[in-house]
C-alpha cells in the first residue's frame, strides 16, 4: 500500500481578470463589440511535489500568492486548469468562515450534514457528536440556524465537524485567525494529535510560530510557483530573505494604503500613506514587530490604549509613528500593520516588511520601552 496521502502533478490554475460571469446580455454584446478582452491570471503555475500519509505541513506565503487556491483545488471545490492531484483517503476542509454550512439549517443539522457528504453513516455522525459539541462550545446554540451565528461560533463549529469526522487529510486555511487565542491553541493542539496518529495536515497560516509549533516541514509558494518544499527552518529563512528584504512597499491602486515605509536611525520610524478613507473619524493605526521566525517582540494598538491620534477627520495624508525607544537588539525584524475604525477592521498587511537594526548602532539603541508618538501629515 502506497504510503503517499497527496501527490500534486503540473498543477496549475488560471482565471480571467475582468471578464464577468453574471453580465447581463447587453454586457455581453457591448462587450464583443469593443472587443474588451479579459486579461489572463495565473493563480498556480506547475506545482509538482507529495506528501505522506501521518505528515503535518505547512503552507507559507505572501498574500495572493495561490495558497488558498491550492486548498480549494485539493479539496475538490474548484478544478485545476492543467495538471493532476491524487488524493488517498476522505478529506475535510476549513477554508473560509461558513464553508460547508447551509445558512439556514441549525448547527446539528449541518454536522449531519457535512458528515453525510464525507460519506459517514447517520450512526458513525452520531457516535462523534457529542465530542463535537463539546469541543466547539457552542452547546446553547446547536439548534440556531448557522445564519445568526457570528464568525467566531461558525469557525468553532467548523472546525469541530472537520476535526473530529473519520477523515484521513485535513485542510486548514488562515480561517482560524477569526478565533480567540484559547480556542487557536485548543485547535493547534487538536491538530498536533490528528497528525499524531496518521492522519495528513496541510496547514495554510502567517503566523510563523504556529506553523514551526504545528509542522517541521513547509511548502513556500511564491507568485504561483512552489518556491521551496523542505524543513521549516530552510523555508522559513527563505521565505522572508526572498520576499520581504525590503524597508518599502507599494500597494495596488485599489488599496485605501498606497504605502508603508520604515526608517531605522536614532529612533524606528513608520510612514504610512493612506487615501481614500471613507470614515467618520479618523481610523487607529497599530502594528507589530516580530522576529524572523514569528515571534511577536513589541507592538502598539491606539484603540486598546485609549491613544487619541487625531480630533479632526483627514481623508488622504500620511501617518507617521514615531517609536522612541524600542528594546531591540542588532538584527532582523518583521513589521505587521492594521488600520481599524472602532472595532472595524480596514486594512491588514501582516508581515508587510523586514528591517534590520545594524551593528553600527550602538547598544544605546533602545533598553527600557516602546513610547509611540503618532503624527499625521507633518
Amino acid at each position: 500500500m502506497s504510503d503517499v496521502a497527496i501527490k500534486v502533478e503540473n498543477l496549475s490554475k488560471k482565471y480571467r481578470i475582468g471578464n464577468n460571469a453574471h453580465s447581463t446580455l447587453r454586457d455581453t454584446l457591448s462587450n464583443l463589440i469593443s472587443k474588451k478582452k479579459s486579461e489572463e491570471f495565473w493563480a498556480l503555475k506547475d506545482l509538482n511535489f507529495e506528501i505522506k500519509k501521518g505528515e503535518a505541513i505547512g503552507i507559507i506565503g505572501r498574500n495572493g500568492a495561490g495558497k488558498s487556491t491550492l486548498l480549494k483545488i485539493l479539496s475538490k471545490i474548484t478544478r485545476p486548469t492543467t495538471g493532476r492531484i491524487e488524493i488517498n483517503g476522505r478529506v475535510s476542509s476549513l477554508l473560509e468562515v461558513g464553508t460547508g454550512f447551509h445558512p439556514e439549517l441549525t448547527g446539528r443539522e449541518n454536522v449531519y450534514l457535512n458528515g453525510s457528504l464525507l460519506g459517514m453513516s447517520r450512526s458513525e455522525i452520531k457516535s462523534k457528536f457529542d465530542e463535537i459539541l463539546d469541543f466547539s462550545g457552542v452547546e446553547k446554540f446547536i439548534d440556531t440556524p448557522v445564519k445568526h451565528y457570528s464568525s467566531g461560533m461558525y469557525v468553532r463549529l467548523a472546525f469541530s465537524v472537520a476535526a473530529h469526522l473519520n477523515t484521513e487529510v485535513l485542510l486548514v486555511d488562515e480561517v482560524l485567525a477569526v478565533g480567540d487565542a484559547d480556542f487557536q491553541k485548543k485547535c493547534l493542539f487538536k491538530m498536533d494529535e490528528i497528525a499524531g496518529i496518521g492522519k495528513t495536515v496541510l496547514f495554510v497560516s502567517h503566523n510563523i510560530d504556529a506553523i514551526k509549533k504545528l509542522t517541521k516541514k513547509s511548502l513556500l509558494i511564491n507568485d504561483g510557483s512552489l518556491e521551496a518544499f523542505s524543513g521549516n527552518e530552510n523555508v522559513i529563512n527563505r521565505y522572508y530573505g526572498s520576499k520581504l528584504a525590503s524597508n518599502y512597499r507599494k500597494y495596488s491602486e485599489d488599496s485605501i494604503i498606497d504605502s508603508v515605509e520604515i526608517l531605522v536611525e536614532d529612533q524606528i520610524t513608520i510612514i504610512c500613506s493612506y487615501r481614500n478613507l471613507e470614515v467618520p473619524n479618523f481610523p487607529h493605526l497599530g502594528f507589530l514587530i516580530s522576529s524572523l521566525h514569528g515571534e511577536v517582540i513589541f507592538g502598539s494598538n491606539p484603540t486598546l490604549s485609549n491613544k487619541s491620534i487625531s480630533t479632526s477627520y483627514v481623508s488622504s495624508g500620511k501617518l507617521k509613528i514615531n517609536i522612541k525607544s524600542p528594546v531591540l537588539n542588532k538584527g532582523q525584524y518583521v513589521l505587521s500593520i492594521f488600520l481599524a475604525s472602532h472595532s472595524k477592521d480596514l486594512f491588514i498587511d501582516e508581515q508587510c516588511l523586514t528591517f534590520s537594526i545594524p551593528s553600527t548602532l550602538n547598544s544605546s539603541f533602545g533598553f527600557v520601552s516602546t513610547d509611540c508618538e503618532f503624527i499625521i501629515n507633518e
